[in-house]
């Protein structure tokens, strides 16, 4: 990043109360700074919670981001949680909420036709846990679904950054969509997987994923409703192309619609998917709207090793990226961590990176310091 250009430090999930954040100021704010400050990352899943407490929960963390002066990225998720819509994916229990035979046309499939509908998904954040089926994120009433809450909440982080006075207009540093975006990774299926859900979740298959092995994932192949929705396919083996494709629309569509509701595109990201080397999946995240970002952990040391990621960056004429999930995993030193923070930094380009998550590095002093070294050199 060239010099005079503010960056970030992200710290994500720091809990939205006044003691959290009045911790964050005590370590990271005393004394004078240079252009690199820490900042804090909000999720807010806006079909797993009802409205009014999605709003809640951003308002009161914009109000304390702009109380102790501590800069804020936004994520916008409809995709990895979607639990208060059972009218969107509810077609197999008439006897619970949202009960439609027809929401099957919400969900993935495992093949071309509607019966092969799944109820059921697994995901891996630490340990292997059942989640609700994966989204048919091209079908039309999931796609309004998210347009609908995307009006409610965007015009409230605009209005509030339009009010913030000018010395205080860089607490906003983005605004990010997508989680990751993909299709069959954190919501995968296995194969008879529909045969488990009313089994213990003990008999589950435990294998998981083999990146490598593309578009199945060494699972079940999902991605079927998606691409046939979108027009791409509705016969033969499902392609890898397509479901780039299908990825790619659905985190231009977010930014569209993001950028139209008055976010500029430097503080616009997206959260592309991507692990394998190769893969085309990186590349959904560029578009004309938005940043690109990707995760990193396997080249948290340095993400300019990600290939394949740094190829996808060329393809973007946007201001900025950011490595907008990052956990270094290597030896615990404060010299480790402070190499690995300072590389990630050095990217051209880079805006921010966000430490995935406050609970795992509060108690590491090794990070502490090191973060506070580079935020005070």
């Amino acid at each position: 990043m060239e010099k005079g250009n503010k960056q970030y430090i992200i710290i994500n999930a720091v809990d939205s109360d006044e003691a959290s954040f009045q911790k964050l100021k005590d370590l990271f704010y005393q004394g004078g700074t240079n252009d690199i400050s820490v900042g804090v990352g909000l999720i807010i899943s806006y079909l797993h919670l009802n409205p009014e407490e999605a709003a809640g929960r951003l308002k009161k963390y914009l109000s304390l981001s702009e109380k102790y002066g501590i800069p804020v990225v936004v994520q916008l998720d409809g995709e990895q949680w979607w639990g208060n819509r059972p009218d969107l994916w509810n077609w197999w229990d008439k006897n619970k909420p949202g009960y439609d035979p027809n929401n099957r046309q919400n969900v993935e499939w495992t093949f071309w036709q509607a019966d092969n509908a799944v109820k059921i998904g697994w995901r891996n954040w630490g340990r292997q846990l059942r989640v609700l089926p994966m989204p048919n994120i091209m079908s039309p009433l999931y796609r309004e679904a998210c347009h609908a809450e995307m009006k409610k909440l965007v015009p409230i982080i605009t209005n509030w950054w339009k009010e913030l006075p000018e010395n205080s207009k860089h607490l906003l540093v983005g605004l990010k969509l997508g989680w990751e975006s993909a299709i069959g990774v954190n919501n995968w299926y296995y194969p008879n997987g529909n045969n488990y859900l009313d089994k213990p979740e003990s008999d589950d298959p435990s294998y998981g994923l083999e990146n490598r092995s593309l578009p199945d994932r060494g699972v079940q192949a999902i991605g079927y409703a998606a691409v046939s929705t979108l027009g791409l396919a509705a016969s033969g083996k499902l392609q890898e192309r397509d479901i780039t494709e299908v990825v790619r629309v659905h985190l231009e569509d977010l930014s569209r619609l993001a950028a139209k509701l008055g976010v500029p595109e430097e503080h616009l990201f997206t959260h592309g998917g991507g692990w394998s080397p190769g893969e085309s999946l990186y590349s959904a995240a560029i578009n004309d709207y938005a940043c690109p970002g990707w995760s990193f952990y396997e080249h948290a040391v340095n993400p300019e090793n990600d290939l394949t990621a740094m190829s996808a960056l060329k393809q973007s004429d946007a201001p900025y990226w950011a490595a907008v999930e990052w956990l270094y995993l290597g030896e615990d030193t404060t010299e480790q961590w402070t190499s690995a923070i300072k590389r990630t930094l050095s990217a051209n380009r880079l805006k921010y990176m966000c430490i995935y998550n406050w609970s795992g590095i509060k108690d590491n002093m090794h990070c502490i310091t090191a973060i506070k070294q580079i935020c005070h050199q």
